[in-house]
């Protein structure tokens, strides 16, 4: 079994499977192997031939594999490499009903959801992330950009598209550790953020006061679902991707009934070109439950019924790719402290996560799309010169 996937995926490029007993498999390309994927032991062979997409994951978090000659990322890289381009099977029989149940997120699940992967200690998260604890893609202007620098750049462009006045009251939904907020009190506005990770709340509270904007940014322990009080700019970086199918339109019909008539909402998501689908199984069991990342063929319809406009469409291609090479490398250069803090299966979780994400990125079709949108039809310039200024 494990013979056969081998040399129908590596078609041509050259690799080595090394089984435990010794023995090599190799796969449909002749040539000198770029590198060898070492199997520890018969029960890993025996699951990754059987449910390639979950047990890879779960063999390397488990030691059961290793890569000689490169490392998990350049095994990624190129097996997505020679998958690219090829006919992807579909996701199977009942798809859509099995999507539904696993992202139908009340409440309870979602907060449970968050806790999951956001409520880790944030010494961890600075391990990688930019000094403004950006967790979501940088917007890189030229090549060679630092992260700061991207990620700067990144939270310029979104409150440039938010087209902010002085005093706007901002509602910033899934405002992780503070640091869009904050810049955007910075900029003269009155924020409001909420999350459900507590972890994230404390810190973003205590951001706020060290920065003497306590009276400007509020963060609350809260979904978005209940709040009653209307906004003159909502954004949401990175939480949509948390909300999940069943709940796009619960989602949309809250950002038009909080936002004011001339109000300006910027959603910014990672998403999919290759129209609807399912979460990666090992992403949705270890990384992100309850998490989907969309196509814009599944959100479009939800905005329109909720009688909003869409003022502007911006796809952010492979600059996801460049944040999460420098999460990668940044990660690996001070792992030795992240073991410290968690242990060695938790770092090999992270780096196949922000391994297999980055090739995502770069061979499959992910990208991010930033969705300006608006209760009136003029509430927005009928240019984007505003993003110049």
């Amino acid at each position: 079994m494990l013979q056969r996937l081998i040399s129908r995926v590596y078609r041509t490029r050259p690799i080595r499977v090394r089984l435990p007993d010794g023995r090599d498999l190799a796969g449909a390309a002749p040539g000198e192997p770029e590198l060898t994927v070492v199997l520890r032991d018969l029960r890993t062979v025996a699951r990754i031939a059987a449910n390639p997409e979950l047990a890879l994951g779960e063999a390397y978090v488990d030691g059961g594999l290793f890569v000689e000659g490169g490392d998990i990322y350049a095994f990624l890289d190129l097996t997505a490499a020679e998958l690219a381009g090829r006919p992807r099977r579909g996701p199977g029989a009942g798809w859509q009903v099995r999507r539904w149940l696993e992202q139908s997120n009340d409440r309870l699940r979602a907060r449970s959801n968050v806790h999951h992967h956001y409520d880790l200690t944030v010494d961890f998260y600075r391990l990688f992330l930019d000094d403004d604890l950006q967790y979501s893609c940088a917007f890189f202007e030229h090549p060679g950009q630092s992260l700061e620098e991207a990620q700067i750049a990144k939270k310029r462009r979104i409150v440039r598209k938010l087209l902010l006045r002085p005093d706007d009251r901002v509602l910033d939904i899934g405002c992780g550790w503070g640091g869009l907020g904050l810049t955007i009190a910075e900029a003269g506005a009155r924020v409001t953020g909420v999350t459900l990770s507590t972890e994230q709340h404390r810190i973003a509270g205590e951001r706020a006061a060290a920065r003497g904007l306590a009276d400007r940014a509020e963060f609350r322990l809260q979904d978005y679902r209940d709040l009653d009080q209307r906004f003159d700019r909502i954004v949401s970086v990175g939480m949509f991707e948390h909300v999940g199918v069943p709940n796009y339109q619960a989602y949309f019909d809250a950002v038009a009934r909080l936002l004011e008539e001339d109000g300006v909402a910027l959603i910014h998501s990672i998403g999919r070109k290759d129209g609807p689908s399912r979460t990666q199984p090992w992403i949705r069991k270890y990384v992100f439950p309850g998490g989907y990342i969309p196509a814009l063929s599944e959100v479009l319809p939800a905005i329109e019924r909720a009688g909003l406009w869409v003022t502007d469409v911006e796809i952010l291609r492979l600059h996801y790719a460049e944040t999460l090479r420098a999460w990668r490398e940044r990660f690996l250069a001070r792992r030795a402290e992240a073991a410290a803090l968690y242990d060695e299966r938790f770092c090999r979780l992270w780096e196949f996560y922000l391994a297999s994400s980055e090739v995502a990125f770069r061979r499959f079709g992910h990208m991010v799309f930033q969705l300006q949108l608006a209760r009136r039809q003029t509430a927005v310039p009928l240019t984007r010169d505003y993003l110049c200024s």
